[in-house]
């Protein structure tokens, strides 16, 4: 029997297929897509919210069809190989968030990451997530590092004099 479009799982499907259709397919990578669907998380109540998907479905149907896209997008990312983590990050960071070592630095310093995974995850997967987060920032900032030519601080910012 269907249930109502309104409350039932069909309609969270429809929410769910319309979300990744018009708001995370916009997004790069799944780190940005965990970033933006954590976002959409009450901290302090673990609900979600999305004005959008409640106007068109239901309050119910929103907060199901982001949780569920939620788990997927991080369970997905925290079972990858640590390569897919580090280039999720690259493309994360690439896609203007903040610089390399802007973001390293702060999501180093505040764990700011800790906060992506769902209440729901069991915690063996958030620790393999958090893990591989750590590891792949220190990943980038090394190759950062290494990317970027080494400069004199005194002279970097001077253009030559006219007397040379």
């Amino acid at each position: 029997m269907e249930q109502s479009p309104n409350l039932g799982p069909i309609a969270v499907e429809d929410a769910l297929r319309d979300l990744q259709n018009r708001t995370l397919a916009r997004l790069d990578g799944d780190l940005a897509r965990l970033v933006y669907l954590a976002s959409t998380r009450d901290y302090n109540t673990g609900r979600y919210a999305h004005d959008g998907l409640s106007f068109h479905y239901s309050e119910s149907v929103a907060q199901e069809a982001l949780a569920t896209a939620h788990r997927g997008v991080f369970e997905s990312l925290a079972v990858s190989p640590l390569r897919i983590v580090v280039a999720n990050l690259e493309e994360y960071i690439r896609s203007g968030c903040a610089g390399p070592n802007e973001l390293v630095t702060a999501w180093n310093a505040s764990g700011a990451y800790r906060v992506l995974a769902p209440v729901s995850a069991d915690s063996l997967t958030v620790k393999l997530f958090n893990s591989n987060i750590k590891v792949a920032l220190a990943i980038v900032k090394a190759a950062w590092a290494e990317a970027q030519p080494v400069q004199d601080p005194q002279c970097a910012s001077q253009p030559p004099s006219p007397a040379q």
